[in-house]
């Protein structure tokens, strides 16, 4: 008999340890099998569990973290906006300074970005540049940058859009720019 009659991927490993006259024993081939399932569950319950330790990789362990951070938890909210908020705060702590804050609005927008501290106008100015258009979770970024700039500063943020020097640049025709079929929210995005 071949391990192809194995349900389970530990019950065909756990059989593979057993003397060769069970080989043919219908018995302790199914009762191998229903033990390597049960380890098969078991070993998907701790890989689950040890992803609930990574902000990266936690779903339902989600909770605990922003518990943890003091972020109230919306399950309305993408899962991936969640973690960055998480991840975010997590980045924002200790002293502050350009890197810290430009590391903080990395972690929710996942692209590049660009801070300019002007100490004279008191103001923190944040560009998105790797994001065209606002990012989806803004909002929660504003709310994390509220509580680590120091208190005398004021924010500004600042988007890209697609502009026409970029447009002019990709010389594309104005058949291949509609066969694009895109909205005008759409263009204010695109990158050529």
């Amino acid at each position: 008999m071949s391990d192809a009659a194995f349900t389970s991927s530990r019950g065909a490993e756990l059989f593979s340890y057993l003397p060769a006259y069970y080989e043919f024993s219908r018995v302790i081939r199914a009762d191998v099998d229903a033990k390597g399932a049960e380890m098969d569950a078991l070993y998907a319950a701790l890989n689950e569990t040890l992803e609930q330790f990574f902000v990266k990789t936690a779903t339902w362990g989600l909770e605990r973290w922003e518990a943890e951070l003091g972020i109230p938890t919306d399950k309305n909210k993408p899962i991936d906006q969640r973690r960055s908020y998480v991840e975010s705060k997590l980045r924002g702590s200790g002293k502050v300074s350009g890197s810290m804050i430009k590391n903080v609005a990395q972690a929710y927008d996942g692209g590049e970005v660009s801070v300019l501290i002007s100490p004279g106008e008191y103001k923190i100015t944040v560009t998105f540049i790797g994001t065209r258009g606002i990012p989806a979770n803004l909002e929660d970024l504003k709310a994390v940058m509220e509580e680590i700039k120091p208190a005398h500063m004021s924010l500004e943020y600042k988007f890209t859009y697609l502009t026409w020097d970029e447009l002019d640049k990709a010389k594309k025709s104005w058949d291949q720019t509609d066969a694009l079929n895109l909205t005008w929210d759409e263009w204010e995005k695109y990158r050529p």
